[in-house]
């Protein structure tokens, strides 16, 4: 891997005695903070590094338990989709990652699983299915407002988009996200295993390459939801927060 570091308005990396600390500053919700490692800043998307089969293992930790680390965090592969790093067409998101979100972030894409926390996740939007069943969503995001209405109708689209989702709780993270924990992602050319500490949490349709790494922790949150409704921002920190990795290993 040839990493590109991106820090953002005093985000930093930092080496430390067990390894690398991606650490946001406090500040208000003005302006975004991101600490950020990736390996696809400037190239296009058809040319992202990454295809199955792959394994990617690290060890993580972090400053505050979910709920009160703010922002986004997290580590794996995606599609870099919204502009984040380089003039490309936005997208629609393919992704497999650790990934976590904290209020007032709501991304209620699986319907069982919640909008924001520590999660194992996989998506591909681009997939042909996927597309064909987008002329239909849009059709039904008027009724998905209605809670009865989405949770009957959007695990078709669940299916469609290849959503796959598992919040990691006390019971896959014992001692919870502050801990030292191993992390390992197994992504293989039609299923990808989500491991924490040696144990299956997640098994996933794999998303499709060619794939960017990413790792980083920010200020950032998004609200989405099937029904249409989508509010984008900023939050403050109050004091330093930061995501620690050691032991990392990219392999095919």
């Amino acid at each position: 891997m040839t990493p590109h570091i991106l820090c953002v308005n005093g985000g930093a990396l930092l080496h430390t005695a067990s390894g690398l600390r991606f650490v946001n500053p406090p500040l208000g919700g003005a302006k975004y903070c991101n600490a950020q490692i990736d390996d696809y800043q400037g190239l296009p998307r058809r040319s992202f590094p990454h295809s199955p089969p792959l394994r990617l293992a690290l060890c993580a930790r972090f400053s505050h338990p979910a709920g009160v680390l703010s922002g986004t965090a997290g580590f794996g592969f995606w599609n870099d989709p919204f502009l984040m790093t380089g003039l490309r067409a936005p997208m629609l998101p393919r992704a497999l990652w650790f990934f976590y979100a904290a209020p007032p972030s709501d991304m209620r894409l699986a319907v069982n699983t919640p909008g924001h926390g520590w999660k194992a996740a996989a998506v591909d939007a681009l997939r042909p299915d996927a597309m064909a069943a987008l002329p239909l969503a849009a059709l039904a995001l008027p009724l998905m407002q209605n809670e009865r209405f989405y949770r009957r109708v959007w695990p078709y689209f669940e299916r469609r988009f290849r959503i796959a989702e598992r919040l990691l709780g006390e019971d896959a993270l014992v001692g919870g996200m502050c801990a030292w924990h191993d992390y390992v992602l197994n992504w293989e050319p039609e299923t990808t295993r989500f491991f924490v500490d040696g144990r299956l949490v997640l098994e996933a349709p794999s998303p499709r390459g060619p794939l960017g790494l990413v790792i980083w922790i920010d200020n950032q949150y998004l609200a989405v939801h099937p029904g249409g409704r989508l509010r984008y921002g900023l939050v403050a920190k109050s004091e330093t927060q930061w995501m620690e990795i050691d032991d990392l290993h990219l392999e095919t």
